[in-house]
């Protein structure tokens, strides 16, 4: 499946704002607009067809900041976004995908000649726009995919903290949201009480309850809307947020 074709068409929420704007330009050529178009499509699917393709390039945009946090192209990075197209729409879509990427980067460079914070400004426009169409619950999964991609090189650096940081206010997320993420592979003691947004000095009833919100809120169901491969990769984070829980359970003697 072409990326051309679950971003063409019908793009929900994005197809207006900053997002929209920055389609026009990012896909340019890659519009099919005749697989979506709405002759084609089965109107039962609209809605779904809008909400996946707006989530999908939401995180484009926002992953195109986020790799250029550090001022460079890491090819780690850019690798986990081929993975995540190949994974998610065929081979044929990873080229089209980092084409998408590619333009994304462009434009930044030609905002950013005039008005050196003016694709800043964007992204936190688009995050805006996010929050005001997407369930928290969906934005979560948004930054959860970001925080894989500023962890691909197996380096976070201050900047793409920074960056992931910012991109999170601007979706109404918290920075206590963004170390969660950032530490959801993690093994140690410190990284499963940052995962479940809590101090060492919690007390248990603490533990639990932040458990507890977690599991709400990260549950896999919550974002079954964007398709059935989000929602695999959503069970996948709910795992390491057991896990976390578990370490620090087995840690205190809790049960």
């Amino acid at each position: 499946m072409k990326l051309g074709k679950w971003i063409g068409g019908i793009m929900g929420f994005m197809a207006m704002g900053p997002l929209g704007a920055l389609a026009g330009y990012a896909i340019g050529s890659l519009f099919d607009k005749a697989a979506y178009a709405p002759e084609n499509m089965d109107a039962g699917n609209e809605t779904y067809t809008g909400q996946r393709n707006s989530f999908l390039f939401s995180l484009l945009v926002m992953a195109s900041y986020i790799i250029r946090a550090d001022g460079k192209i890491m090819h780690s990075e850019m690798e986990f976004v081929r993975r995540f197209l190949r994974t998610n729409f065929g081979e044929d879509a990873v080229a089209e995908g980092e084409q998408i990427l590619l333009n994304l980067f462009e434009q930044r460079k030609r905002m950013e000649a005039t008005n050196p914070y003016a694709f800043q400004n964007t992204i936190r426009e688009c995050g805006a726009q996010i929050a005001a169409n997407m369930s928290y619950e969906e934005r979560l999964q948004l930054l959860s995919f970001l925080a894989q991609i500023a962890r691909s090189d197996g380096n976070v650096c201050a900047a793409e903290i920074d960056a992931l940081k910012e991109v999170a206010q601007s979706m109404q997320l918290s920075a206590k949201e963004v170390e969660s993420m950032l530490n959801l592979s993690g093994n140690s003691l410190e990284e499963a009480y940052k995962v479940l947004e809590v101090e060492p000095t919690a007390t248990d009833d603490e533990v639990r309850a932040a458990y507890r919100r977690l599991a709400l809120k990260h549950h896999p169901d919550r974002v079954a809307t964007l398709g059935e491969d989000i929602r695999k990769a959503a069970e996948e984070k709910f795992q390491s947020i057991n896990n976390a829980k578990e370490r620090i359970y087995k840690a205190r003697g809790m049960k």
